[in-house]
C-alpha cells in the first residue's frame, strides 16, 4: 500500500500521510465494505483515491489540450533485448516525470489497472488516460536517454 502511495504521490512524507489517512479512512468506513473484492483491494483502492486527491490539491502541471494531439500507437518490440538501464535508473527516471504523466503510467504498469479504470479513478476520459501513457513512455524514454549521454 505504501508504495502505491509513493508511486502516485512521487514523495515520502506524503507517501506516509496518505497511507495514514487511508487507514483511518478504511476503519471509520469498514461498515459499508461490501466483500465484493478482497478486502486488499478495496484498501488499494482507498489508498490510490486518497494519494490522487493529494496532488490534485498540488498545483498540477497542466498539460495541452488532449484533444488537439494525434497519438500514434507503437509497434511492440522487444524492448528487454539490449535494455541499458538498471532499475534504480528507470524508477529515477519515472520519479522526473510530470504528475498526470507519472500518475497514468504508475497505475497502468505496476497496479494493473485498464485505462477506463484509470480515467475513473483520475475524472479524466479515456482517451486522455492514454493519451497520457502514450506521451509517459515517450517523456521516460526521452529521460532515460539523456541520462545514458
Amino acid at each position: 500500500m505504501y508504495n502505491s502511495a509513493l508511486r502516485i504521490t512521487n514523495n515520502e512524507d506524503e507517501a506516509q500521510d496518505v497511507l495514514q489517512d487511508s487507514f483511518i479512512s478504511a476503519f471509520e468506513n469498514l461498515a459499508s465494505y461490501r466483500g465484493d473484492s478482497a478486502f486488499g483491494a478495496w484498501l488499494k483502492r482507498i489508498v490510490i483515491n486518497k494519494a490522487i486527491t493529494r496532488i490534485s490539491k498540488r498545483k498540477m502541471e497542466r498539460l495541452p489540450d488532449d484533444e488537439n494531439w494525434d497519438v500514434k500507437q507503437e509497434e511492440p518490440t522487444d524492448l528487454f533485448e539490449s535494455f541499458p538501464f538498471t532499475v534504480e535508473k528507470v524508477k529515477a527516471a519515472i520519479n522526473e516525470l510530470p504528475d498526470g504523466y507519472r500518475n497514468v503510467l504508475s497505475l497502468y504498469l505496476l497496479e494493473g489497472y485498464d485505462h477506463s479504470e484509470i480515467a475513473a479513478i483520475m475524472n479524466i476520459t479515456e482517451s486522455t488516460s492514454k493519451s497520457q501513457f502514450n506521451r509517459s513512455k515517450k517523456k521516460l524514454k526521452e529521460i532515460l536517454e539523456l541520462k545514458m549521454i
